[in-house]
């Protein structure tokens, strides 16, 4: 046996038992499959913006979907769905923190807004 093969085969060794530690990784289509979703959602926030009926409503709808937005890139592209629970629940802890200060700071400074 060749060194290369050595190699071929300790890193197909290797990526096997990195799979058996940490579970499933997502493939490329997975990938693309969320960057689709990202791309509709998008669509729908532009397209909501030029509807003159949902105008009243229009910052609790864009939040809302850039929250859905914001969650799937954490999620997905920064790994945090493959990692430990404890990471998840901070993340939630700190982004419900995070919004409860920006709606406190709205009621107070914003005089109306809410």
């Amino acid at each position: 046996m060749t060194l290369s093969e050595l190699r071929g085969v300790r890193r197909a060794q290797e990526e096997a038992q990195t799979v058996e530690r940490h579970g499933f990784h997502p493939t490329v289509a997975d990938y693309v499959r969320v960057a689709i979703i990202l791309f509709i959602v998008t669509a729908i926030e532009v397209a909501i913006y030029y509807i003159p009926s949902l105008h009243g409503i229009l910052v609790e709808l864009l939040l809302a979907l850039s929250s859905i937005k914001f969650v799937l890139v954490v999620l997905w592209y920064m790994h945090l769905r493959f990692d430990s629970k404890l990471f998840s629940a901070l993340f939630a802890m700190g982004l419900a923190m995070t919004i409860a200060l920006f709606v406190a700071t709205l009621a107070t400074l914003g005089a109306g807004l809410l």
